[in-house]
């Protein structure tokens, strides 16, 4: 019996793993030829192994409490491929559930049932231009942008990567940008091929040619000379932050806009994707990505205020070390800032819980916030006290966030985790601006307590790509709606 056992489980075990690895190529094809990038619930299998493929499909019954098996979906992916499908990210694990036990289990025909559910972008032109983007500045953010950038490289791809712009130029440089983008000790190694190339001054990625250009200022850089034009600039420098500085960047002939990784001063319009985002206007030439906590926090907030009202409350967050703290102690003009970052947890201000109006102007006045910097790398968690307008409970609280998280306007900037086990470290690399603790939220009547965690670096480079499709005016439909 045991023997019996044994053999059927291995069995289940190779059918997954077969099917993942015949998945894996038709994902690819989708992505390159087409802009398609195919999900499972919204986990993205864009760069997936074979077991994140089936770790995917394990997480559906979480959520819907019925098994998704891999030979479900497999019919809907491959049915994808045979499609002509405009630029989009398609969930092939909402469509195969739905076909199989949802609403659509009685619909006998694959094909009609996609032509309905994907109506919006088959037999569709794709009329949208590839846009050229540059990073200035390739420290945290920068590569991590770059490492997103290189992954979706393809004859379809909207976003080319065509330059990074740096101070320097010593010898040895070239090699040693090329090294911190093929290893990081946070987030592992980069997935693929790096090479340089000396005589052009160049890094190659995966079939991508960068061009690296050495530069002290923002103004001084001819793009035109490397054949890029119009381009996007992403500042990861933080240098310049006001409306003055920034536009030192539209002076270089080739850049047409220039985005801001950190929050923006004066009228600058800071963007949360998911939140303000249709507030980009095809004039905007200057806007800022506003900060990592804001990112995480701000799509959370939005939701719960449409669905309870909030009066008032306050932010805390519990935010890994950065390169603006010492390593060991030493002179620093900020408070506190000074003491050794791996060693000290540091009480320090964030200017979150104000940005969170700049951006969702509704809670302007009604939040304050605080942070703690810990001897952490990355990985930080945010704690809303909030006192909404109506009363409820924890269950009604985390079923509402979980459906939005799946399937919501918010469902890329949310996520959600039932997990009792969850520490930071199992957070590295999440996509999403915020992964909302339900094991953790604490509710008594209208008073709510939630923790959200966040991606600060990986995360938060992921919502500033798709500011950058914002500014692009590059557009990808997330279905079924």
């Amino acid at each position: 019996m045991n023997q019996q056992f044994e053999q059927e489980l291995q069995s289940s075990w190779q059918e997954r793993q077969e099917y993942a690895e015949m998945m894996l190529p038709l994902v690819g094809k989708l992505y390159r030829n087409h802009s398609v990038e195919v999900s499972v619930y919204g986990r993205s299998l864009l760069g997936a192994s074979v077991i994140d493929i089936i770790k995917a499909h394990r997480k559906v019954r979480l959520h819907e409490g019925i098994k998704l098996r891999l030979r479900e979906s497999f019919p809907i992916l491959e049915a994808l491929t045979t499609m002509s499908l405009a630029p989009s990210q398609i969930d092939i694990g909402k469509l195969a559930f739905d076909f199989n036990y949802g609403s659509a289990v009685d619909q006998k025909d694959l094909d009609a049932y996609l032509a309905e559910k994907l109506g919006d972008v088959v037999n569709k032109d794709d009329e949208q231009v590839p846009q050229d983007v540059v990073l200035y500045g390739f420290g945290r953010i920068g590569r991590l942008l770059a490492r997103l950038l290189i992954e979706r490289q393809g004859k379809a791809n909207k976003l080319r990567l065509r330059a990074i712009v740096v101070r320097g130029g010593k010898e040895g440089d070239l090699e040693k940008r090329a090294s911190l983008l093929r290893r990081d000790s946070v987030h592992g190694p980069f997935n693929g091929s790096i090479t340089i190339d000396h005589e052009r001054q160049a890094i190659k990625a995966n079939g991508s040619f960068i061009q690296i250009i050495y530069a002290n200022s923002p103004d001084e850089v001819d793009y035109t000379k490397y054949g890029i034009n119009n381009a996007i600039v992403v500042d990861n420098t933080g240098m310049w932050r006001d409306r003055d500085g920034l536009g030192l960047h539209l002076k270089s002939k080739g850049a047409a806009k220039a985005l801001l990784t950190a929050p923006g001063k004066g009228d600058i319009k800071n963007i949360v994707h998911g939140v303000n985002h249709e507030d980009v206007l095809a004039s905007d030439t200057i806007l800022s990505a506003a900060s990592c906590t804001t990112n995480a926090i701000t799509p959370v907030l939005k939701a719960l205020d449409e669905e309870y009202g909030i009066e008032s409350g306050h932010v805390e967050t519990v935010h890994s070390f950065t390169n603006d703290q010492n390593l060991i102690d030493n002179y620093h003009k900020a408070d506190r800032r000074g003491r050794a970052a791996p060693l000290n947890m540091v009480i320090t201000e964030t200017g979150a819980a104000k940005a969170v109006a700049k951006a969702y102007p509704k809670l302007a006045g009604k939040l304050t916030g605080n942070a703690i910097r810990v001897p952490t790398p990355n990985v930080s968690m945010a704690i809303l006290n909030l006192n909404l307008k109506t009363s409820t409970d924890k269950l009604a609280v985390n079923e509402f966030l979980r459906d939005t998280a799946l399937f919501s306007t918010l469902q890329h900037q949310i996520d959600y985790t039932a997990s009792k086990e969850i520490v930071s470290t199992d957070l590295v690399g999440s996509r999403a601006a915020s992964v909302v603790d339900s094991q953790a939220t604490i509710v008594a009547e209208n008073r709510l307590t939630l923790y959200v965690w966040y991606d600060n670096e990986f995360g938060y480079s992921c919502q500033v790509l798709r500011v950058v499709r914002d500014m692009a005016g590059i557009t990808f439909p997330t279905l079924p709606a």
